[in-house]
């Protein structure tokens, strides 16, 4: 999809941080965009302050993507609004961080439901829309660099990030067919609101859990605040939709780690000896 003149965009998580920078990108490429949040007053301020650029056709919708009958409903209104959806960014998401022994029932569920169930019933709502306008689309699903490099203390976060990496992969291969593009957005530090992700903790699941500060909680904190401007990875997210790229990396210190991974598991393998000839690269 090289050009974004006259198409429309649904972007969840979208108002603030990454999600407004890829809704602001979107409206300035020439796309209308429909703008999804939980929070309803910074939704409504986001949207507010995309008008006033001189980008009018941005409109939001309070969502809470946990529940698939609400994405369902955003999906609706947003095809309403538009006629046509040609891109679904899956953007919104939480961080949750605390010890292998003390990670509570809730935020498992806290984290998996929006973090991955949030892009399932992203992806269920809109992809029956995308394969029926016969005009093509694309996908872009949030993880992050923790969806390849796993970090101390963010077992939630780490698992459900790699969920959707493996999730987008499957999908781009079965979508490509039917000229849907899957792109998954791997970014590492990035200016947000990410550590303060507990502000919109679910009361049905009781209380939050208490934060444990320390000196790796005092790091993170400074590693988003010094991390990526959100528009410099909305620029290489459109980036990767012109050019129907897979991955979206954003951060090219990672590369060495990410290479390392990459050798773990070669080095794994050689010790096995060579593949037999006659099964090749083939999975059993």
């Amino acid at each position: 999809m090289r050009d974004f003149h006259g198409k429309a965009a649904f972007v969840s998580g979208g108002a603030s941080g990454i999600g407004l920078a890829l809704g602001r990108a979107l409206a300035e490429a020439g796309a209308r965009v429909m703008l999804a949040d939980v929070e309803e007053q910074a939704l409504a301020d986001a949207v507010a302050g995309l008008k006033g650029g001189n980008l009018p056709d941005v409109r939001g919708i309070a969502c809470d993507v946990r529940d698939c009958a609400a994405v369902e409903r955003a999906a609706e209104a947003a095809v309403d609004a538009f006629g046509k959806i040609h891109i679904v960014c899956n953007n919104a998401g939480v961080g949750g961080r605390s010890g292998a022994d003390a990670i509570s029932l809730q935020d498992w569920r806290w984290v998996i439901d929006i973090n991955l169930m949030g892009v399932v019933h992203g992806v269920r709502a809109f992809l029956p829309h995308l394969l029926s306008h016969g005009e093509g689309g694309h996908i872009v699903n949030t993880a992050s660099m923790a969806g390849f490099l796993p970090g101390t203390g963010f077992g939630p976060y780490t698992a459900t990030k790699f969920a959707v990496v493996g999730l987008s992969e499957a999908l781009r291969a079965e979508l490509a067919p039917q000229g849907i593009g899957v792109s998954v957005l791997c970014p590492g530090w990035v200016r947000t609101r990410i550590t303060d992700s507990r502000r919109n903790w679910p009361r049905e699941y009781g209380e939050p859990p208490a934060p444990r500060p320390g000196l790796i909680d005092q790091h993170i904190a400074e590693l988003v605040r010094t991390g990526m401007a959100p528009s410099d990875v909305a620029a290489l997210t459109l980036a990767a939709i012109r050019d129907d790229e897979l991955y979206v990396f954003t951060h090219p210190h990672m590369r060495p780690a990410l290479e390392a991974r990459v050798e773990n598991f070669l080095s794994a393998y050689r010790k096995l000896g060579p593949a037999p000839q006659d099964q090749g690269t083939k999975a059993r």
